[in-house]
């Protein structure tokens, strides 16, 4: 079975401005690949079967970065027309932005090019070992690892394992649960569960902070050290409710073989 699991990496500067020319390149040969094949739709009503390789010759950059990270693009962008033309109801693939904080990439591990030892992680493409922060360990063979950056500046690394996972023990007790409104769910032995509303608590900093960030001059150093302290916010607003629903759903599920619940688009 794939397992993923999450860590911290602290990448140098060095480093840092390879994931960020990564990240454009992976970008761009997303964008480049979707506008060829629309503009071939366009002319012969075919669908375009075009590939990475095919644009080195043109744009000879690419050779620079990892090329299963451009190949992974397109797996990408592959899959997003095969979703469109099963249910044209979720959409057309979009162009990627580059005005977005929040970048990804992802690499296969071929033959140990991905590996992980001694608090550091080895990565392709790159000569220097990245520090990696190991809280919890991992056991089974790295398959694929995923890089990404947060608006807040932070680097993360997802490895995907093909690991044994032990099943849980099988209980006998059942539990149904109620969403609510006020409170966050009542469960049918009379517990109640109040929602933290972690949101409300910061709306009153949150508001703070984006005022000024409103008041900054764009392109500026200080929009920038005021856009981080935005972000920072969400990202610990973020972290606070996925700690709590994390809790809630693993005591649900340690101690129960059965949940119910009402059949509601929370969302």
């Amino acid at each position: 079975m794939l397992k993923a699991y999450k860590y911290r990496i602290y990448p140098n500067h060095e480093q840092q401005l390879y994931f960020a020319k990564v990240f454009g390149c992976v970008r761009f040969i997303y964008n480049k690949m979707l506008a060829d094949k629309i503009e071939h739709y366009k002319q012969t009503e075919t669908m375009l079967k075009n590939t990475p390789a095919q644009y080195k010759k043109e744009f000879d950059w690419l050779k620079e970065v990892d090329s299963l990270a451009l190949a992974n693009a397109q797996l990408n962008l592959d899959k997003a027309y095969r979703h469109f033309f099963r249910d044209q109801s979720v959409g057309f693939p979009k162009f990627k932005s580059k005005k977005t904080n929040s970048h990804s990439y992802t690499t296969n591990n071929q033959n140990g090019t991905v590996s992980v030892a001694d608090g550091y992680i080895k990565l392709p493409k790159l000569r220097k070992l990245i520090r990696i922060k190991l809280h919890r360990p991992f056991v089974g063979l790295i398959k694929s690892c995923t890089i990404s950056k947060t608006p807040s500046g932070k680097y993360y690394v997802s490895l995907l394992v093909e690991t044994d996972i032990q099943p849980l023990p099988k209980r006998d007790d059942k539990m149904g649960v109620d969403l609510g409104l006020k409170s966050f769910a009542i469960t049918s032995d009379g517990d109640t569960i109040e929602n933290p509303k972690y949101l409300r608590k910061s709306e009153k900093r949150l508001a703070q902070l984006q005022k000024e960030l409103s008041r900054k001059k764009k392109g500026s150093t200080n929009r920038y050290k005021a856009r981080l302290k935005v972000a920072k916010l969400h990202e610990k607003i973020r972290n606070q409710r996925q700690d709590f629903l994390h809790k809630v759903s693993s005591k649900m599920i340690n101690e129960n073989q059965v949940i119910v619940m009402e059949d509601l688009r929370v969302k």
